[in-house]
């Protein structure tokens, strides 16, 4: 089955006063309908960059999309006109920002808003959009949704404003649906309700998922496949399972052994030590190479190639080249 989106050697950057930062520095994948793809990594490593670039909402200048595709439905997305992205953006590619307070606007009613795409797109009239927003409110489980549709953001909680951001996302029942830190900031309880919420749909509407996270626990929840991001660059990919099981380069083992143990088998969290690179700079080899504690000589100096471990599994780490050998 021919992927639903395709991503292939993305590279992105910002024109600073200091030089030009590479934010996504090659990243490639595939996304298959009614499939979750999790990008996974700390605070700076590119996933939110990446995620803006698939729907062309970075603003050029300062960005810059250096080189690259993104194919949706057989056409390259930055060789598209604005005009032509905007059919596509909240149409048949939607996303879900990472702070819903920031995102909808605090002057316009929630169906208002929800509604305005459906016009958009859609071509119907304003009743009908708003009978639509109501009920996809009731959907995504806001009780009373006749009722709330009229309410603003700031009469909404912070899991109700999320829960509205995903009824705005799926007005137009997109292909692919972006999410960026769709949990953040929510308790578990209501993370847990929306996670639930966002797979219920996928099952019925069959549409591809992008979750930018760095929850490891939410990507065990929610993902098929994994990519890692570290630096702007692409570290280890595989199947959610595989991955977790056997996690080949050393940033992912890194990640992992961070994270709390439920039965407190650990003594103590494993930190990462020492910083992310400056990405002002150009990093010839690795860029985890200061930080890994299995860095050999030419770890620094050249830049890793893709190796296969296992079928759908991949590293860039040339432990895996020693490793063959």
């Amino acid at each position: 089955m021919d992927p639903v989106l395709s991503v292939k050697d993305l590279r992105v950057g910002f024109r600073t006063e200091r030089g030009f930062l590479r934010a996504v520095d090659g990243i490639s994948y595939d996304l298959h309908a009614g499939q979750t793809l999790a990008i996974v990594g700390e605070s700076g490593s590119g996933k939110s960059v990446h995620a803006l670039s698939i729907l062309r909402l970075l603003p050029e200048p300062p960005a810059e999309i250096v080189s690259g595709e993104i194919t949706f439905a057989g056409r390259d997305l930055l060789k598209l006109s604005l005009s032509e992205m905007r059919k596509i953006r909240g149409n048949r590619i939607a996303m879900i920002f990472q702070e819903p307070m920031t995102s909808l606007n605090p002057v316009l009613t929630i169906g208002d808003q929800i509604s305005e795409a459906v016009i958009l797109h859609q071509k119907v009239s304003q009743a009908k959009a708003m009978a639509k927003a109501v009920d996809l409110l009731k959907k995504v489980g806001i009780p009373h949704p006749s009722e709330r549709v009229k309410d603003y953001p700031h009469q909404f909680s912070g899991g109700m404003r999320q829960r509205a951001m995903i009824a705005m996302a799926l007005s137009c029942d997109p292909d692919v649906l972006v999410a960026d830190e769709p949990t953040t900031a929510l308790d578990v309880t209501i993370q847990a309700q929306i996670l639930e919420l966002m797979r219920d749909i996928q099952k019925e509407s069959k549409m591809g998922i992008v979750l930018i996270t760095h929850n490891l626990g939410v990507v065990a929840e929610m993902a098929d496949e994994v990519c890692v991001m570290y630096a702007g660059r692409q570290m280890e990919g595989a199947g959610v399972s595989e991955l977790f099981k056997d996690p080949r380069h050393p940033y992912t083992r890194g990640l992992l052994n961070s994270v709390p143990s439920l039965y407190g088998r650990k003594d103590r969290l494993e930190a990462i030590a020492g910083q992310p690179p400056e990405l002002v700079s150009e990093v010839p080899g690795c860029p985890f190479e200061p930080r890994c504690s299995k860095a050999m000589a030419h770890c620094k100096t050249e830049r890793p190639t893709r190796f296969e471990p296992a079928a759908g599994h991949y590293s860039y780490c040339w432990m895996e080249d020693a490793k063959s050998q």
